[in-house]
């Protein structure tokens, strides 16, 4: 049953594989091919990215739910995450031209498959936790605000990359159609922002959880990068607001909050793959 699983993970990735390269040639071959105002994504483009999604899904319930039990791992959270990701992004596709994000949000799917492919360390999540329905909401949300974060972080990374290339006074045919970088900005930090307050009710439900106090064990790391990453998003936020912060400082802060936040993930559902598949104890 394990390599039928796995094996279903393959077929989102050559989806997303094919249409990564059908974008790229059909933009780099003619960067102005639609002329649309709102999205530049043909029908049955959008048709395919929602069976690659949907395929994708599939894979991830199958993996997640083997026979009636709730699984968890880092690459499962992973694939999750990007899954998500790339869900957010078809519906922003219908509000913006977001072309030159496909360079960067479809390769992450192909990545996100492969990695579920190839290290696919699991655990079974204790049934107090599947059964206790405030568990299943803290976990919701934080898959939420990590996919939230990520999209916003490929972003981020790709405002980068245009504003590097327009210094050089050179843009490249796969971002030639992206909006104007004011845009962009605004919808950076509306991600930002939506995944900040997804991140606070992450952590409100985390109290519930599991208490205030931190104990003296990986789960007090865990607690602490998740208030850093939180306080520096909180502190991009105001910086944005108060002080109109942008361009490169809102990429270093954008940075240094999704380290935290990715610290934090590995700490909560990637402590026993290192110890166990790692380092073999």
């Amino acid at each position: 049953m394990r390599p039928i699983l796995l094996h279903l993970h393959l077929i989102p990735a050559a989806l997303y594989a094919v249409l990564g390269l059908y974008f790229w040639r059909a933009r780099s071959a003619n960067p102005a091919a639609s002329g649309k105002p709102v999205s530049s994504m043909a029908r049955f483009e959008r048709v395919l990215l929602v069976l690659a999604l949907l395929v994708h899904s599939f894979a991830l319930y199958a993996e997640i739910f083997p026979k009636g039990e709730m699984r968890f791992g880092p690459s499962i959270a992973f694939s999750l995450a990007v899954w998500l990701s790339i869900c957010f992004y078809w519906v922003e596709t219908l509000y913006n031209r977001l072309d030159g994000l496909r360079v960067i949000v479809l390769p992450a799917g192909v990545l996100a498959c492969l990695l579920v492919v190839f290290f696919p360390y699991s655990k079974a999540l204790p049934n107090d936790n599947i059964a206790s329905p405030i568990f299943c909401v803290h976990l919701i949300i934080a898959m939420l605000a990590c996919s939230l974060f990520m999209l916003a972080l490929l972003h981020a990374m790709l405002m980068a990359m245009a504003t590097k290339q327009l210094h050089h006074a050179h843009l490249s045919k796969a971002l030639a159609n992206l909006p104007p970088l004011l845009t962009m900005e605004a919808l950076l930090f509306r991600l930002i922002g939506t995944a900040f307050m997804l991140l606070t009710l992450t952590l409100l439900t985390g109290v519930i959880l599991f208490g205030t106090a931190f104990p003296f064990d990986y789960k007090s790391v865990k607690s602490v990068f998740a208030t850093i990453s939180w306080l520096l998003f909180g502190i991009l936020l105001i910086g944005r607001h108060f002080r109109g912060w942008r361009g490169r400082v809102a990429l270093r802060w954008t940075l240094a909050g999704f380290v935290a936040l990715f610290i934090t993930v590995m700490l909560a559902i990637g402590s026993r793959f290192v110890i166990e598949v790692l380092l073999h104890r």
